[in-house]
Order: structure tokens, then C-alpha cells, then sequence
């Protein structure tokens, strides 16, 4: 979903990709970076600066001599409605009754990192525990469709667009090695203390469950994640 460096942009214009965004290296005198901002701006293609840090840090590839200084977003629109979320298909995740921001904003970078169309956070944070979440995310959610939504609206609305509704839960039965990942997936994952909801867990096709075998008994909400989306990117891009 990126295109990185001045090389890779240009041939995404000349291909005629879908460029959703531009991020750009502050204050960079490079010609060839100054035409392609020119011919973004042209098509109404938002373009985001960054310092030297925000590139190297975002670009797929950093480690040579010649360090990138714009990047684009290609294949997901970061401003898509909940509808054209929905239509898009893919994966998508929900996240249902989280209270903590840190663990949110790592979420949505996990989501964003693993291909992920979409993120959905039923919650009631406030607006400046929300904003901790963008900045724990570490920018992600820049780059990823965002909505902050009920739960259940959600999972309705994904049925009615056809998506397989899979939960992450203790009560589960299935390991996510035994389950199918691929098509269009509504992925849900629950709270801190309680969990996923009775109503969403009725309305699920599949309950697994994240092996455990030390004396702990759960995982940090991050971690059983960060393995299913793990497991998901592996079987799609099989």
C-alpha cells in the first residue's frame, strides 16, 4: 500500500494508481519531489509534511544510503466512509469496549501495519483520551479509515455486507491456525476487563480463542492482535 521514493511515486502517477495521500519531507528543495507535490496538488491528492524522523520512520525502505523523501498511500482511502469501508471488503476490525488509549493506539497501528482496510472503536473515551489513542498509534491513524462507532451497529452492518463475523475470546474453541481468514472479514477483538459482549458474541460465525499456557491467565489486549493479524496477513498473501 506504499509507494516509496521519488521513483516509486512517479511511476504510480504514470500507472494511473489510486493515490489517497502524499507525504512529503518538510521543506525538501529535491526537483523531482517539488514536481510530483506540483502534480498531487493538481489532482487534489492531500499532502501531509513530515520531519526527516516522520520519513524514515513511515518509509517501507530506509536502510540505504539515499533515504526517501515522499511516500505515497495507494489501494485504501484513509477518508472512506463507514458505507465505502463496507464496500471496499477486506479485513476489518473492532475493537469492542477497550478503556485504555495506549493499548487503543497500538491497535490501530497494528491494524494499519498488518493491511487492515479499516479500524472501528466502540468506546467511551473522552476527547483527550482519544487523542492519547491517535498519538499512542503513532501517527497510523493517518493512514488507515478510523470511525469511532457502536459495536453492534457495526457487526449488523457487516452482515449485511456479506463479512464473516470473527471474535477473539477465552470462550472460543478454534486456534487462529484452524480458522479461515481470507474474503471479507469483520475481526473483533474486546475490553481490557469484560471482554466481548454476550450480544456481539451471539452474533459471531466464529469465536477463537489465543492458546495460553503460562500461570498468567490472559494476554495483554495487544498481543492476541498482533498474532491473529499475524496469521491473517500470512494466509492472504499466500
Amino acid at each position: 500500500m506504499q509507494r516509496c521514493g521519488s521513483k516509486e511515486v512517479s511511476d504510480a502517477f504514470v500507472n494511473n494508481e489510486q493515490i489517497y495521500l502524499i507525504l512529503v519531507l518538510r521543506d525538501s528543495d529535491d526537483i523531482e519531489v517539488s514536481r510530483l507535490i506540483a502534480l498531487a496538488s493538481s489532482k487534489s491528492i492531500p499532502i501531509k509534511e513530515g520531519s526527516e524522523r516522520d520519513i524514515w520512520r513511515m518509509a517501507r525502505d530506509n536502510k540505504g544510503p539515499n533515504k526517501p523523501k515522499i511516500l505515497a498511500l495507494v489501494g485504501r482511502n484513509p477518508y472512506a466512509s463507514i458505507d465505502e469501508v463496507f464496500q471496499t471488503g477486506g479485513i476489518i476490525w473492532l475493537l469492542a469496549g477497550a478503556k485504555y488509549p495506549v493499548n487503543i493506539g497500538f491497535t490501530i497501528r497494528t491494524a494499519e501495519v498488518s493491511g487492515a482496510n479499516a479500524v472501528f472503536i466502540d468506546s467511551s473515551l473522552n476527547n483527550s483520551e482519544r487523542k492519547g489513542a491517535l498519538r499512542a498509534s503513532m501517527k497510523a491513524h493517518r493512514f488507515i479509515p478510523l470511525h469511532w462507532a457502536d459495536g453492534v451497529s457495526i457487526v449488523d452492518k457487516a452482515k449485511d455486507f456479506g463479512y464473516r463475523i470473527i471474535s477473539i475470546e477465552d470462550v472460543g474453541s478454534k486456534s487462529p491456525w484452524e480458522v479461515d481468514f481470507t474474503g471479507n472479514v469483520l475481526l473483533i477483538i474486546g475490553g481490557e476487563r469484560e471482554g466481548i459482549s454476550q450480544s456481539i458474541l451471539d452474533k459471531s460465525d466464529v469465536i477463537l480463542r489465543i492458546p495460553m499456557t503460562g500461570f498468567v491467565p490472559s494476554f495483554n489486549l495487544q498481543a492476541p492482535m498482533a498474532i491473529v493479524a499475524a496469521e491473517a496477513q500470512r494466509q492472504r498473501s499466500a
